[in-house]
């Protein structure tokens, strides 16, 4: 059940999104030449292990059978002995007198070896001196190491006696007589593990004599371990036999291990190679295969100089092998669980395993003899991680920025805005959101799969679109406090420079100039992603660009339109009530309002970019009308049949139309602004005759609401109810066909 649960886990994360089905064809020949490569290795081991076992169970039976030969040999002589003490005249006396003269000689022998032990020590103490004087050489490491083997014998020997005595005082005196036994030994030691770990540069140098007078003391170390833990075996499964027979109870020796000692030389000789390879790994990743020569260099020189030098039993080149693969295996799969690696990293180790497998094939190795997977077969699973790094890079990357961008916004410090080279603001982020998209679809594109690239680009896609989505949010929050009715102007400008400034930062996104073969920052991306992905994927990514390059425009727009709303919130505060009252008549209140635009405009033409300030003009034009319009609602708005309120409209059109008249924009402001003739119509015309001007307005402008037309005739000095019914029935008549929005669509 765990099992069929991780496979559907691992199915979910292959397969996220709907375009991945395509992948399906891939992802089954995949796994099905993973299939193959793991059911032929396991039939090669199943094969091996039943070879080995067969061989184990027939080794078992032939030991079985000897044991039991010999049990019965022994058996045998013990009866023999038995029985020959009764066919002897005397045999107690004559078995005393062996024994006394047995132990008499034993310790003559004994008492020698002692008296003659410091000055043999002394010698291979020499011995050893003169070696450290020539360690690639070492001409005394065969008589140093027999002199030592019978020197560590007779001291084992002789406290093994002393145990069995149990004299504690006398086991102290001989410890101490042969404590210096054990410095030399440990010196001899050093020697021959330093012998071991430089047995590659011996090979090198063809100091072959070094290595075969090593080989031979590792080996006959080897044969001793070998006999002493047979012993042990049989001391400790017959017991009772063993203590009848004082040859099994003699050997005090101890194993040794050489040869695992050995093993472990060569282990730790290459670890020091990967640990030297794993800092030149980090700062250049893309050398990898020069990093790593070391290893394959090591096994040739095995293959060509150490095979015939070493005992065969041995197999050195497939002992060298499997050493140096398990190592390779643990070093790549600790790179690869880091969590700090990087994406250039996890690329070169992805496409290392198939140049390693390569080159180990070229020394003799196929990839189901290494048995052992050198990433555990996580190829696929690298690849997705691989990509998930870039994803990862990119969203800490765009966290990072925006958080800078955050901060600086809240803060608005002196300084915290730039000037491109047109002279327009701009923040300080923005080129380098791009410079590092653009970095990382390298790294994608240099994995060469098309499956990497386009999910880092849809990655890539969707921090563009959220990072939208956080600005607008920003700027809505940002503004909220200037837009209550008490507001104060404190740090406003600044913050309308940041909305020019955000509002730069879109265009710049979207600013192509085919004339000048200038694109803007999207379709550069575009441009740099196109080669890397499928001509399918390219389709789909071409919708999100445009979507993502009319999220651009719309973030600019709002910055614009969120300026233009805070203008007349707070400059405005005081006129726009006026507007339609008594003061009207008296006050110049639209030339105070086009004064405050021309200001605007000089102070910020300079430093907007030129599409954006033909937006600006469109919006105070179009925002002014609203505000105008919306004025009928105004507190004290009358407008009396004997007052000039129709020259007045006229005044105030001709004042906007001075300032307007000089944009590129003015047609289209104009067009917008003959909805202000509707309500003089409406305003002016006698109440049997509204309905129908009503009827005209409303063909004109289907989104008018009534409710603001209500507003307009309540405002009239005339205003009955009459009037009022006679435009709701015109409206249950009417019927006007839906289309584009119009400016009285925001007038409420």
């Amino acid at each position: 059940m765990a099992d069929n649960e991780g496979v559907t886990v691992q199915l979910a994360e292959l397969l996220r999104h709907p375009e991945d089905l395509d992948k399906i064809p891939f992802l089954k020949s995949e796994f099905i030449r993973k299939k193959a490569a793991v059911d032929e290795q396991l039939k090669i081991g199943l094969k091996e292990q039943l070879e080995i076992t067969q061989s184990g169970m027939n080794s078992i039976g032939d030991g079985q059978r000897t044991v039991n030969q010999i049990k019965e040999e022994l058996m045998k002589i013990d009866k023999l002995c038995a029985e020959s003490q009764n066919m002897i005249r005397d045999f107690p006396n004559i078995n005393l007198v062996s024994q006394v003269h047995r132990n008499f000689t034993q310790i003559e022998t004994m008492k020698a070896n002692i008296e003659s032990f410091d000055s043999r020590l002394d010698e291979l103490a020499r011995l050893l001196s003169e070696d450290d004087q020539d360690l690639e050489n070492q001409p005394n490491i065969l008589r140093v190491h027999y002199g030592l083997t019978q020197l560590r014998d007779i001291r084992d020997d002789a406290l093994d006696q002393i145990r069995r005595a149990s004299d504690a005082s006398l086991e102290n005196t001989l410890q101490n007589h042969f404590e210096r036994l054990e410095d030399v030994v440990n010196w001899f030691d050093e020697h021959i593990g330093q012998a071991c770990m430089n047995l590659i540069p011996l090979v090198q140098t063809d100091n072959k004599s070094m290595i075969v007078r090593l080989a031979v003391i590792i080996e006959e170390e080897e044969k001793s371990d070998q006999k002493v833990k047979a012993l042990q075996d049989a001391q400790r499964d017959y017991k009772d036999l063993a203590s009848r027979f004082k040859s099994m109870n003699t050997s005090a020796r101890q194993i040794r291990g050489y040869k695992e000692k050995f093993l472990k030389a060569i282990e730790l000789s290459a670890q020091q190679n990967f640990d030297s390879a794993e800092e030149k790994f980090f700062e250049d990743p893309d050398k990898l295969s020069k990093i790593m020569a070391w290893f394959f260099n090591d096994l040739v020189a095995v293959k060509q100089g150490m095979t015939e030098l070493m005992p065969k039993k041995w197999r050195i080149y497939k002992t060298y092998t499997d050493i140096y693969h398990s190592l390779m295996h643990n070093w790549l799969v600790r790179r690869i669980d880091d969590p700090n690696l990087a994406p250039p990293h996890m690329l070169a180790i992805i496409e290392w395993t198939e140049k390693y497998y390569g080159k180990m094939n070229k020394l003799g190795w196929s990839q189901e003899e290494l048995q052992l997977p050198v990433l555990d077969n996580r190829e696929i699973e690298l690849i997705r991680d691989y990509r998930q790094l870039i994803v990862k890079s990119v969203d800490e990357w765009m966290d990072r920025m925006f958080t800078t961008d955050r901060k600086s916004f809240a803060e608005r410090k002196e300084g915290s805005l730039d000037n491109d080279e047109h002279g327009y603001f701009r923040t300080k982020t923005l080129g380098d959101m791009w410079r590092m998209l653009h970095e990382q679809l390298l790294v994608a594109g240099n994995s060469g799969r098309t499956d990497v690239a386009e999910g880092v680009i849809d990655a890539m896609f969707t921090a563009l679109k959220s990072r939208q989505t956080l600005w607008q949010k920003m700027v809505n929050d940002q503004s909220a406090k200037y837009k209550t009715p008490t507001a104060e102007q404190e740090g406003l400008q600044v913050l309308q420079d940041w909305l020019v400034a955000i509002a730069n930062d879109q265009i710049a996104c979207i600013d192509d100039n085919a004339e000048a073969g200038q694109l803007g920052y999207l379709s550069r991306f575009q441009r740099d992603f196109a080669p890397l992905v499928s001509p399918k994927y390219m389709a789909q990514a071409n919708a999100e660009v445009e979507n993502i390059r009319d999220g651009f425009v719309d973030l600019g727009t709002h910055c614009i339109t969120t300026f233009v709303s805070l203008i007349f919130i707070i400059d405005f505060r005081s006129v726009l009530p006026e507007f339609f009252t008594a003061k009207w008549y008296t006050e110049y209140g639209m030339k105070r309002i086009i004064t405050t635009f021309e200001d605007y405009v000089n102070d910020y033409q300079g430093v907007l970019h030129s599409s954006l300030l033909d937006i600006f003009i469109e919006e105070l034009a179009d925002e002014l009308l609203v505000r105008y319009l919306s004025s009928v609602r105004n507190k004290g708005a009358k407008f009396r049949r004997g007052e000039p309120f129709t020259d007045k409209f006229k005044d105030d059109v001709l004042t906007s139309f001075d300032f307007f008249g000089k944009y590129p924009e003015f047609a289209s402001i104009k067009r917008n602004w003959r909805v202000v003739d509707y309500l003089v119509r409406m305003l002016e015309s006698d109440k049997t005759a509204v309905a129908t001007v009503y009827e005209a307005f409303k063909r004109e402008y289907w989104d008018m609401q009534l409710s603001w037309v209500e507003s307009a005739l309540r405002a009239r000095d005339d205003y009955d109810r009459s009037m009022l019914s006679s435009v709701k029935a015109k409206a249950s008549e009417v019927y006007v066909e839906r289309g584009p929005e119009t400016i009285m669509s925001k007038v409420k």
